[in-house]
């Protein structure tokens, strides 16, 4: 991870600004429901620059304003692709590209894949519905999908500074900055666009239907027999579509894990989950779960049994992003019962256990550990239970919607010089739907830290998101709670907020006094439950794995 990027603003008007603003016509102003065919200059009226507005469209008037947006959309996906054609044109270029510079592009033309796919996605939910309304689980999902894109754009053109590559006039300069515009202020109009974007909070005194739904044990009636071990002994059956067994001796059907991987079956999920066991051993090996592999349930013998290891990091050459041991991009990923680790050490610097980009990803009972940037919750909306993580300068990182519930964080020993930090998240649009939710945790000292001031978090991006709610904080934790990245940078735009901790470390006498700081009350902590932040019992509840809604 490293320091924000300074970026310059292009006089650029937003395609998919315009897109979106046509788009959701009755949320925002009783002209846009006007009946009969729409002219172009009619339909750019509300834009914020008509004549470029004008320049997009169609010189025919089309039935309705829906008509406009979709083809705006259609617009922004050649946009995207283009961009996409650029970096596979600059990579060819090898004699012109530093190690660095390689390992960036790489990382961005994923990420433009990435941000192609996202489009067509919302597109798609946009399509399944009329042109003035979307069910809430649809405005969920776009939205987190628009704030992935946000992401995706900023971690490219971190990895294109970072190695130095990236200067005003190189041929992908000018689309990058605009298109982080574009991507910006097309999900501000998304989330200013929907009359029912604000999910009403549910009453934390409140038993939902979900928790109604689960047995004495924490498990869903329906989790079960040969994959999950629930802490009161029950076992129960999980909808599958399949299983295979991976063990280093041979025993099972594959060697090691990423052939697993490779050879599982294409899965929306509808039917169950496609389940590799994995066997005790320690695994050597990097570990991908592509885009393309969805629904995949990893399930361990146990954490300290089953372990991924590796020691990539950016000392020896990697961008923080490909770093991990264990990357995960495909949608409804389930782990349980293992360990990732990252061993590079606190000297090498960012080296990454664990990256996970795939939405509505679960971890439950697994271990993480490194040091600096040990967890990567990169993006879209994610859930932690009953896990481990061990770490030293920002070790759990990134800009996901996630929530670590009944988790243990562990903070080890950094390099001579640095304090600790728990977390960094990395939120930088006031738009997006991302944020890290600490919830009933252990904040601990490992065996091995000595001296060194531990902080709850510091700013990565301007509008850093993190709370922690009713845990417990040990001794080790700075009585300011909180330290600044630099200088005043995002202490007025960011959210902090702690709620009902115990512990010697949560005493809020001498926090930080920045305006961004909040000691919330119940109304404010229950944005930030399983339920209201990542929509969870409306997911979590297939995949098995116990939750407190």
């Amino acid at each position: 991870m490293v320091p924000p990027a300074t970026t310059s603003t292009m006089n650029f008007i937003p395609l998919l600004f315009l897109t979106l603003t046509l788009f959701f016509p009755s949320s925002i102003s009783q002209n846009f429901s006007a009946p009969g065919p729409v002219t172009p200059d009619h339909a750019c009226t509300f834009t914020t620059d008509p004549s470029f507005c004008q320049s997009l469209l169609p010189s025919e008037s089309l039935s309705n304003f829906y008509g406009y947006g979709r083809y705006l959309i259609k617009k922004s996906l050649q946009q995207s692709a283009t961009f996409s054609s650029l970096i596979n044109e600059t990579i060819r270029d090898k004699a012109a590209l530093t190690p660095r510079a390689a390992a960036a592009l790489e990382d961005c033309l994923l990420l433009s894949e990435l941000t192609t796919d996202f489009l067509v996605n919302s597109l798609s939910t946009l399509d399944s519905c009329d042109s003035t309304s979307l069910a809430q689980d649809q405005a969920d999902l776009v939205h987190t999908l628009m704030s992935g894109i946000v992401t995706n754009q900023r971690t490219c053109l971190d990895a294109l500074t970072q190695a130095s590559f990236l200067q005003r006039g190189h041929k992908l300069y000018a689309p990058l900055m605009n298109g982080s515009q574009l991507y910006s202020v097309s999900l501000a109009m998304l989330t200013n666009s929907w009359a029912f974007r604000h999910r009403k909070a549910v009453d934390p005194g409140r038993k939902l239907l979900d928790d109604l739904r689960v047995g004495s044990d924490g498990a869903p009636a329906w989790v079960n027999r040969n994959i999950f071990h629930f802490a009161a002994g029950r076992r129960m059956a999980l909808q599958t579509v399949g299983s295979v067994v991976v063990a280093q001796d041979g025993s099972g059907n594959y060697r090691t894990i990423s052939e697993a991987i490779a050879a599982a079956p294409a899965n929306d999920g509808s039917n169950g989950y496609y389940v590799i066991n994995v066997k005790a051993g320690v695994y050597q090996e990097y570990v991908t779960i592509p885009k393309t592999k969805k629904y995949i349930m990893m399930v361990g013998d146990g954490m300290g049994k089953t372990v991924i290891t590796g020691n990539r990091n950016v000392v020896d050459g990697y961008t923080t992003f490909n770093s991990a041991t264990l990357a995960v991009l495909g949608d409804g990923f389930v782990a349980t019962g293992i360990t990732v680790q990252n061993t590079a050490g606190a000297a090498k610097q960012q080296a990454v256990a664990m990256r996970s980009g795939a939405d509505l990803s679960t971890f439950y009972q697994c271990s993480f550990e490194g040091y600096q940037d040990t967890l990567y919750t990169y993006s879209m909306r994610q859930f932690f239970r009953d896990c481990n993580i061990y770490g030293t300068v920002d070790f759990i990182f990134g800009d996901a919607a996630v929530v670590f519930q009944n988790c243990n964080m562990y903070v080890r020993q950094p390099s001579s010089g640095q304090f600790n930090t728990v977390t960094a998240q990395g939120r930088s649009d006031p738009n997006e739907n991302t944020g890290t939710s600490i919830i009933n945790c252990n904040i601990l000292a490992a065996s091995a830290l000595g001296g060194a001031k531990t902080y709850l978090g510091r700013p990565w991006r301007q509008y850093s998101r993190t709370v922690v709610m009713q845990s417990n904080l040990g001794s080790l934790i700075d009585p300011a709670g909180w330290a600044p990245w630099s200088g005043t940078f995002a202490l007025s735009t960011l959210y902090y907020g702690e709620y009902s901790n115990s512990g010697p470390g949560a005493a809020t006498g001498g926090r930080v006094t920045w305006a961004g700081f909040h000691l919330m009350g119940a109304s404010d902590a229950s944005r930030f439950t399983v339920s209201n932040f990542v929509q969870g019992s409306s997911w979590l509840p297939k995949t098995g794995v116990p939750f407190t809604a």
